[in-house]
């Protein structure tokens, strides 16, 4: 199910060509170098912010003319599949840095998404959710997300380090959900005891 991936859902900058607030705002969480995938890339928006920052980029779009404007940029891979009637693109032991999904909403990838977090990793997620069609497209229950779904989707498995969940008047009016959640590491016992003793054994700086 396609949430409009190539519409603006509220906390992007004022252009469809500038990257998303959200992701903005958490992306200083990425490893430096670190893979990046971009799913429903479009024309790559994120995908070409990330390449600039020194990430190597794979962004994946079932629309073959939005992929082709990212032809020629540095450490950007695009790969053209559909996320959605087609089997994952990428082989099984792929994993991320990061992973960044806006404007894009297919549940039974999400998943998947966790699984392709390397220890680490940070996923950076951000859509449409129930309320929005009051106030434009999407509009479709099948394509918003019910109240708390991102978050009950990835706390199993990750740890949330921000979620919200709620309706934004700028740049658009629109309702949203977005989360930043890591896949964290294994922590040895000795480290466990070290973190009971209050020192911290993980540290997600929240300012950016």
């Amino acid at each position: 199910m396609t949430a409009m991936a190539g519409g603006g859902c509220g906390g992007q900058g004022s252009s469809l060509s500038e990257p998303s607030r959200w992701v903005r705002r958490w992306a200083h969480l990425v490893r430096d170098g670190g893979a990046v995938l971009d799913v429903a890339s479009g024309v790559g928006r994120h995908a070409r912010w990330f390449a600039q920052r020194g990430h190597p980029v794979t962004a994946i779009d079932r629309d073959a003319a939005a992929l082709s404007t990212l032809r020629g940029e540095p450490r950007v891979t695009t790969i053209e599949a559909d996320l959605e009637g087609a089997p994952w693109p990428l082989p099984d032991d792929a994993r991320f840095a990061a992973i960044v999904v806006t404007n894009y909403l297919h549940r039974p990838l999400m998943p998947r998404l966790a699984d392709a977090l390397a220890p680490d990793g940070v996923l950076i997620y951000e859509t449409f959710a129930q309320g929005n069609e009051t106030v434009g497209k999407p509009s479709n229950p099948a394509f918003l997300l019910a109240p708390g779904e991102l978050l009950a989707a990835f706390a199993p498995t990750l740890r949330v380090i921000a979620y919200q969940d709620g309706f934004l008047a700028e740049p658009r009016p629109a309702f949203v959900q977005r989360i930043c959640a890591v896949r964290e590491q294994a922590v040895p016992d000795d480290a466990r005891r070290a973190a009971n003793q209050g020192v911290p054994v993980a540290r997600y700086d929240l300012a950016g």
